[in-house]
C-alpha cells in the first residue's frame, strides 16, 4: 500500500490532540484575564509503575495548557479513610476545578467510594453516577475522557455519524457503555450496538458496523473477515504482547489486526 493511501486512512490522533491542547491554551488565556486559572489535583496511590508514567503525563499536559495542577502520592498502605478525607479537602478547595484519582487502586480501597465521594462538580473522569446518570439522560455533565475522545477524532476527521450503524465492543464503564450513550445522542445521531464476551455470532454484528470500536483487551483480534469494506475503525486496546526481536522483550498493540484491516476499512486509528 502506497504511503499517500495509508496517510489517508489513518486517523492523526496525534495531531488532532495538539489541535485540541492549542484551542484548551486560548481557552485558559481568556480565563486568566478574568483571573481564573483552571486547577486539576491528581491523587496516586501507591507505586505502580505505569499509573506513575500516567499521573505524569497528565500533570504535564496541564503545564501545557498552562493549569495549575498539584499531585498527591500516597502510600500503598494508605487507609480508605485517608483517601477520603483528601478527596474532601480538595471538593472545598477553589483552586481545584477538577479531580483525577488514578484507578486502580489498591484492594482494600473501595473504588465505588472513592469515585461517589468526588464532587460531581469536580469528577473530571465523569465516573460519578450523577455525572453517568447526566450522559445517560443526555445532560451536560463530564464524560469519560476516552469515549469523548473517540467522538473528538470521528468528528475532526470529517467522518459522518448521523444514521450509521456504531458497534462497540466491550460494556466497561470506561469505555463501553458511556461510547454508545454518547453516540446515540442526537447531535451524533448513530444506531448502537454493543457486543460483549456473551455476544454469540460476534462477526454478524462488526460485518455491519459503519464505525467499529474494539474495547476488549484481546491483542489482533479483530481481522479483516470481521469488518465491513470502507468502515471506520477506532483500536482502544493497548496490549502487551511478547516478542522477542525487540529489546525490550515485547510490543505493544491493540485489539485489531491493523496490517490485516488496513486496506479493507476506509479508516483506522494506528
Amino acid at each position: 500500500m502506497s504511503e499517500k493511501i495509508l496517510s489517508n486512512k489513518l486517523i492523526e490522533g496525534k495531531k488532532i490532540s495538539l489541535e485540541i491542547l492549542e484551542e484548551i491554551r486560548n481557552e485558559t488565556l481568556l480565563l486568566k484575564e478574568r483571573n481564573i486559572i483552571p486547577g486539576l489535583a491528581f491523587i496516586l496511590v501507591g507505586e505502580d509503575p505505569a499509573s506513575s508514567v500516567y499521573v505524569s503525563s497528565k500533570a504535564k499536559a496541564c503545564e501545557n495548557a498552562g493549569f495549575y495542577s498539584v499531585t498527591e502520592k500516597l502510600a500503598e498502605s494508605v487507609s480508605e479513610d485517608e483517601v477520603l478525607s483528601l478527596i474532601s479537602k480538595f471538593n472545598q478547595n477553589n483552586k481545584i476545578h477538577g479531580i483525577l484519582v488514578q484507578l486502580p487502586l489498591p484492594k482494600h480501597i473501595n473504588e465505588n467510594k472513592v469515585i461517589e465521594a468526588i464532587d460531581p462538580a469536580k469528577d473530571v473522569d465523569g465516573f460519578h453516577p450523577v455525572n453517568l446518570g447526566k450522559l445517560v439522560a443526555g445532560l451536560d455533565g463530564f464524560i469519560p475522557c476516552t469515549p469523548l475522545g473517540i467522538v473528538e477524532l470521528i468528528k475532526r476527521t470529517g467522518i459522518p455519524t448521523s444514521g450509521k450503524n456504531v458497534t462497540v465492543i466491550g460494556r466497561s464503564n470506561i469505555v463501553g457503555k458511556p461510547a454508545a450513550n454518547l453516540f446515540i445522542r442526537k447531535d451524533i445521531n448513530s444506531t448502537v450496538t454493543i457486543c460483549h464476551s456473551g455476544t454469540k455470532m460476534l462477526n454478524d454484528y462488526t460485518r455491519k458496523a459503519d464505525i467499529l470500536i474494539a474495547a476488549i483487551g484481546k491483542a489482533d483480534f479483530i481481522k479483516k473477515e470481521m469488518i465491513k469494506e470502507g468502515c471506520t475503525i477506532i483500536d482502544v486496546g493497548i496490549n502487551r504482547v511478547e516478542d522477542k526481536s525487540k529489546k525490550s522483550g515485547y510490543r505493544i498493540t491493540g485489539d485489531v489486526d491493523f496490517n490485516d484491516c488496513i486496506e479493507k476499512c476506509g479508516h483506522i486509528t494506528p
